[in-house]
């Protein structure tokens, strides 16, 4: 079986720039001989956390909608790409309430100490963030960063690279930047061949 990776679009617009950024990783990482799997964040019908506090104690949530099925591939998968705007300064709405439904997670890892991740996946679990802005201000990231990095640890699965583009009101279209769709092409190639050479 192929190393499998979970891809999350967090932007509204399947053609955007964003989305152009994700494209060229996935190829990168099916390249390496990794099977990808796409979720489009913002198509999903889900709720916003409530805290109800379900998943203190159960490996779900008491909120039955379209992230009951997104569990089992967190869980399952061996690495994630998340592409996503700065909408902000921080992570898009619907993204953001995505990552705060993975208390489900958070509770197992740190409530109940019985994360549900594996030992031995989460040694080679990794993140590649990929990430544009409109604005070039020296701290465009830093909200993007400090929330995936967050949802990251309780999925077990490190940040470990990063293609942040700034200044995207000037850029206007990333298919005038061969260079930077190459560059995510490259890091998609990059965390696959990770996992395909452990394989």
């Amino acid at each position: 079986m192929k190393p499998q990776i979970l891809a999350l679009l967090g932007s509204p617009l399947p053609e955007g720039n964003t989305a152009k950024l994700l494209k060229q990783a996935i190829a990168g990482a099916e390249k390496a001989g990794c099977e990808v799997t796409l979720i489009d964040v913002p198509s999903l019908e889900f709720s916003s956390c409530r805290e109800m506090y379900y998943c203190k104690e159960q490996s779900s949530c008491i909120m039955e909608d379209d992230m009951i099925p997104i569990y089992p591939l967190l869980k399952n998968m061996d690495s994630l790409i998340i592409a996503t705007p700065v909408m902000t300064m921080g992570v898009p709405g619907h993204l953001k309430s995505f990552m705060d439904r993975c208390q489900v997670f958070y509770c197992a890892k740190y409530e109940r100490k019985a994360p549900l991740i594996p030992a031995e996946k989460r040694k080679t679990r990794k993140t590649l963030l990929l990430s544009i802005s409109g604005m070039n201000l020296p701290n465009n990231f830093d909200g993007i960063k400090i929330s995936t990095q967050a949802f990251c640890d309780i999925l077990d699965c490190r940040l470990a690279d990063e293609l942040l583009i700034k200044d995207m009101d000037n850029k206007v279209d990333l298919d005038r930047f061969p260079d930077l769709l190459k560059e995510a092409y490259d890091k998609g190639f990059a965390l696959g061949s990770a996992l395909t050479k452990h394989s």
